[in-house]
């Protein structure tokens, strides 16, 4: 029976309640009213991030040559200067022979010169030669050594291989991709926040996230880096954080629920039906002395559920219309009406 006089009272106050706000001939229109308020707001920020290794690479020849020996496994875990492709190093190594024995040559010549010149037999200008051909063969030698290295293709810091694209017999070249390597023991995660936030931003502040692929886990981190601009269309400002990894749960690529800024602040705040939107503005409906209407512009911030915190506009204890505001307009005389829901 309550039930049923529940249900009654609802359709009741569902089918009177636009007759109480309609303005009957010569009387001014009804309207509900809330009363901004200092609240406690949650603080907080969600933003969705894309995980990246903490260093990545694609691991590329940097000559071209035939693959002689693949020193790697896919999906192996290496350490920084570890040996992973050999290539074809006989002409590299023929190159060095020969610049080497050159080297050898010079020097006798520049030794056997110095002597002579102490005895006039050399002049000057002749023993200078020598040595600019000494100094020749050296570089001569250092770039034939280079060449060589370049032969023996090292891991260029630790982490873990990729897949492999290439076999023994290949002939790759700086545009050949041999496999990936990625550093993930730490993730970057970029993410963009409202640029409301900004002043609350700092490198160090702890930041939480949570993936799909891990229901019910979390993964803590701190905020590395803040971008040093605005983006004029979104009005964010994108945010670095350094995730631990030690587990190698994350993976790069991945997207990820990011929460920060979790804590509770002094905000003053109205109902979000008081909020009129005009293009870019948005406007409140104030309700002054002797009931007469104020169209004022406000500047917005957080929103929570049926709230939105003011940054500027307007002050604890204006009263602002949630219900009629399509009817009123600047300067208006209004009726307060006492909303059915209390």
């Amino acid at each position: 029976m309550n039930r049923l006089n529940s249900l009654r009272a609802a359709v009741f106050c569902a089918l009177a309640w636009p007759l109480l706000l309609a303005a009957q001939p010569g009387e001014p229109p009804g309207v509900v009213v809330a009363t901004a308020q200092v609240k406690s707001f949650p603080l907080s920020a969600e933003a969705l991030g894309n995980a990246r290794a903490n260093e990545a690479v694609d691991i590329r020849p940097q000559i071209t040559a035939v693959v002689t020996a693949i020193e790697f496994n896919e999906g192996q875990a290496v350490e920084k200067g570890e040996v992973l492709v050999r290539l074809e190093s006989s002409e590299p190594l023929a190159d060095l022979a020969a610049a080497r024995a050159a080297l050898v040559e010079s020097q006798s010549q520049y030794r056997r010169s110095e002597e002579l010149f102490r005895t006039r037999v050399v002049s000057e200008s002749e023993l200078e030669q020598l040595g600019a051909q000494r100094d020749a063969d050296e570089a001569a030698v250092e770039a034939a050594q280079a060449r060589l290295d370049q032969t023996v293709i090292r891991a260029p810091f630790s982490g873990q291989l990729g897949l492999r694209r290439v076999s023994v017999g290949s002939v790759v070249s700086p545009a050949t991709v041999i496999t990936t390597l990625d550093d993930t023991t730490r993730i970057k995660l970029d993410f963009d926040v409202p640029e409301v936030f900004l002043s609350q931003l700092q490198p160090g502040l702890s930041v939480t996230a949570r993936s799909a692929a891990w229901p019910g886990e979390s993964f803590t981190g701190r905020v590395a880096s803040v971008d040093t601009r605005v983006d004029p269309v979104s009005r964010t400002v994108t945010v670095r954080a350094l995730m631990p990894n030690e587990n190698e749960r994350l993976r790069p690529g991945m997207f990820l629920t990011v929460t920060l800024l979790k804590e509770d602040v002094e905000a003053l705040v109205v109902p979000e039906q008081a909020i009129v939107p005009e293009r870019s503005q948005q406007f409140v409906f104030v309700v002054g002395e002797g009931e007469v209407v104020e169209r004022r512009e406000v500047r917005s911030g957080r929103r929570r559920p049926g709230e939105v915190e003011i940054l500027e506009g307007l002050s604890e204890g204006d009263r602002v219309i949630t219900e009629g505001t399509q009817k009123v307009r600047d300067g208006a005389v209004v009726r307060l009406v006492e909303s059915p829901t209390g």
